[in-house]
């Protein structure tokens, strides 16, 4: 175990450390009077008491000027638990009750290596698939699976729900399913006394991990219904909105090849999903194994290798990989070199190009990078990391051109020009 800690989470001083001891600490400004000095205008010289209890971070105000903050409200004191966030004047901070990062990662790294083993007993093969879609869900993001019917889409997920051992939904996209019967209903409810009155019946979405098959076969307006709960992670009925479980993951799958009775997703809805995933066929080998498997007419039963309380942990560990500003600008360039009219774009890029990606792409690039980096037990990512990241990321968020896709070029084909033009930043030397 390591010693309890505040990490600073903006300003000059991201991402410094200040180690907690026994007993009562204060926090401020002051070089003379404060233990813990943070040379920031909105911190009054002595500004806050802090003190370890446990694995828990009890914090006093000492009548300062900007107060301190927990949960967005401005509070005289605070008990804060670990990962959990506050603000000193205008800086916030994690507290992280101790458990170092590394110890944390090797751990992960080696559940990781089990969930991966367990699943190869029943998937075939999908190597890839399956990597990109644990890492979408540690690092918190969604995932859209798109390849042809029979590839074993909706069992992989399945597959994952089991291991994970994470309350497991599917919907069945259609056109004529409607908002409420993903979200949930107000329900006319007679209680014993005979008082009439509403009671909302929860919907599927209401899971900690959902499958919405074939999304593309039902309205916009349906698939909507799935927008406030990817990004805001809550569901709004009438003027109540509720929270839903932790964690909350969506993987949608599309058929890519049947058009007639299918909707094209909305940008804003493509944009919420973390990764694209393209299933592609399985190999000579591995259709002669998934066929032998198959015919045996025998269940394979899974065994449980994390819990729900075992992702959010990892998920935090993820959110602490270090980023460096080299592999951050790095990032940058590959999504600025999406755009067609950017001062960083490449002329031959964007004449195949109807339009790039936003800045969500490069938040997405890095958050999987920062998973796959935990994936391999490592505290820093790199631009390799970044470059795995980079197809599944970008392919929806960037349109090849008419003349583009009339010389079959696709969003696979820009991407792959574009990290073999954009080169890697040098590192700063310093003498």
């Amino acid at each position: 175990m390591g010693k309890p800690r505040i990490v600073v989470l903006e300003g000059d001083l991201l991402g410094k450390v200040f180690n907690l001891s026994e007993g009562v600490q204060t926090i401020g400004r002051g070089d003379n009077v404060a233990d813990i000095v943070v040379p920031d205008k909105s911190i009054s010289k002595v500004h806050a008491t802090l003190e370890i209890r446990g694995d828990l971070l009890y914090i006093i105000d000492k009548d300062s000027t900007n107060g301190i903050f927990f949960q967005r409200e401005r509070v005289r004191q605070a008990t804060v638990k670990d990962q959990q966030f506050f603000a000193v004047g205008d800086i916030y901070f994690r507290f992280e009750a101790g458990e170092e990062l590394a110890d944390v990662l090797k751990d992960f790294q080696t559940k990781i290596t089990s969930v991966l083993d367990e699943i190869r007993r029943k998937i075939v093969g999908q190597e890839e698939v399956l990597k990109q879609t644990i890492a979408s869900i540690f690092a918190g993001g969604h995932c859209l699976m798109v390849g042809v019917p029979g590839l074993a889409k909706t069992v992989t997920v399945n597959s994952l729900s089991q291991v994970l051992d994470l309350d497991f939904k599917r919907v069945q996209f259609t056109p004529d399913l409607m908002p409420s019967d993903i979200t949930g209903t107000n329900i006319i409810h007679e209680d014993e006394d005979g008082n009439k009155g509403f009671k909302f019946v929860e919907g599927p979405i209401f899971t900690q991990l959902l499958l919405a098959d074939e999304i593309n076969r039902t309205p916009p307006k349906t698939q909507a219904a799935l927008l406030e709960a990817m990004q805001e992670k809550q569901v709004t009925v009438g003027d109540k909105s509720m929270k839903l479980p932790k964690p909350f993951i969506v993987i949608a799958t599309q058929n890519p090849i049947e058009q007639e009775g299918t909707y094209v997703l909305p940008e804003a809805q493509l944009d919420r999903f973390m990764f694209n995933i393209h299933v592609d066929y399985p190999s000579m080998k591995e259709e002669e194994e998934i066929l032998r498997r198959t015919t045996l007419k025998q269940d394979i039963p899974l065994k449980k290798i994390m819990s729900a309380k075992d992702i959010v942990q990892y998920q935090h560990a993820v959110q602490q990989v270090e980023v460096s500003s080299y592999v951050i600008s790095y990032a940058a360039r590959l999504v600025r070199a999406t755009r067609i009219n950017g001062e960083d774009n490449d002329p031959e890029i964007a004449e195949m190009l109807e339009w790039g990606a936003g800045p969500r792409a490069g938040q997405y690039l890095i958050w999987g990078a920062k998973a796959f980096a935990a994936m391999d037990g490592r505290m820093t990512i790199t631009c390799e990391d970044v470059r795995k990241c980079a197809i599944p990321v970008m392919r929806h968020r960037i349109s090849p051109n008419f003349q583009s896709q009339a010389q079959g070029i696709s969003s696979d084909d820009i991407i792959k020009k574009i990290l073999e033009k954009v080169k890697e930043p040098e590192i700063p030397k310093f003498v």
